[in-house]
């Protein structure tokens, strides 16, 4: 198995004992997306100079025995409707191409805090409104298992990198869909957290009443070890709930007995596809069986 295939609690094991460098992996991962994404185009935006430039940094910190954050040397990609200072944020539309934000959103800054590697920015339907990627104004993005196939949306550029071993990570956004549907699409994990566990703060918004930004990654443990930096209070975000944040990565392998999984009865009604319903009752047999 080659460095990109591993999960990111993987990679970063192997930050952190010293057997493998950011560098290193930022480079793997920029090869394989010089190599992927011109079939699959999940990115707007490569930043592979200054990625390169934090890595080495991230490196250096870490030699020198220096604190590093809980992401030191990952690479993330982000969804370009998260506001990032000094780097242009489209929101997949030309109106927007030369707008370059003054200052970033909560969730870059947490990003940048815990020494994440930023990537790039991935596509996504014209202002999030969209559940294909088709809709980008720069050009569409396809499913990286089938790439005459979509990968959804409007997220689909940040499920389609992490599918496509071009990150490890990614951050998407929210409204009705936009994180889960295209991780459904493209076999990854990806969370809609509860409102007003993340910071909206430099999100540019949809719905507001709606909008959460959340991690895209391949399992589980990847999407807690992701959300325990995005989530937390925000005195920026007047909907910012004011809750500690729990320790996601250690209760992801606790044991599954005693739970209760609600099932929305009137989705199996009149309509629904034959396969979308046997698909989801053998998932029902699947969770009962735990």
């Amino acid at each position: 198995m080659s460095i990109i295939q591993k999960s990111a609690t993987e990679q970063l094991a192997l930050l952190q004992s010293g057997q493998l460098t950011s560098v290193e992996l930022t480079q793997a991962y920029l090869e394989r997306i010089n190599a992927v994404d011109p079939s699959v185009g999940a990115f707007l935006r490569l930043e592979s100079e200054t990625a390169l430039t934090q890595a080495a940094e991230i490196d250096r910190r870490r030699t020198a025995g220096e604190s590093l954050g809980k992401l030191a040397g990952l690479p993330v990609a982000i969804k370009d409707i998260l506001c990032t200072k000094g780097t242009p944020t489209t929101c997949g539309s030309r109106m927007l191409e030369n707008f370059v934000p003054p200052y970033n959103a909560t969730v870059v800054e947490k990003l940048q805090a815990a020494d994440a590697v930023i990537l790039g920015r991935t596509n996504m339907d014209e202002f999030a409104m969209g559940s294909s990627t088709e809709n980008s104004a720069y050009h569409p993005t396809h499913n990286p298992w089938d790439t005459s196939r979509i990968p959804g949306g409007s997220s689909g550029g940040a499920a389609a990198c992490v599918s496509a071993d071009m990150a490890p990570l990614s951050v998407g956004t929210d409204t009705g869909g936009s994180i889960r549907q295209p991780a459904a699409l493209c076999g990854c994990v990806g969370l809609k957290p509860t409102y007003g566990r993340v910071s909206r703060y430099g999100l540019i918004a949809f719905a507001s009443s709606l909008d959460q930004i959340g991690p895209l990654a391949k399992t589980v443990e990847d999407a807690a070890l992701l959300m325990e930096v995005l989530a937390g209070y925000d005195p920026l975000d007047s909907t910012s709930v004011d809750i500690p944040v729990p320790a996601y990565t250690e209760s992801v392998s606790q044991p599954l007995e005693n739970l209760t999984l609600g099932v929305v009865d009137h989705h199996f009604g009149e309509g629904i596809d034959p396969e979308i319903e046997t698909a989801v009752k053998q998932a029902i047999a699947t969770y009962e069986s735990l």
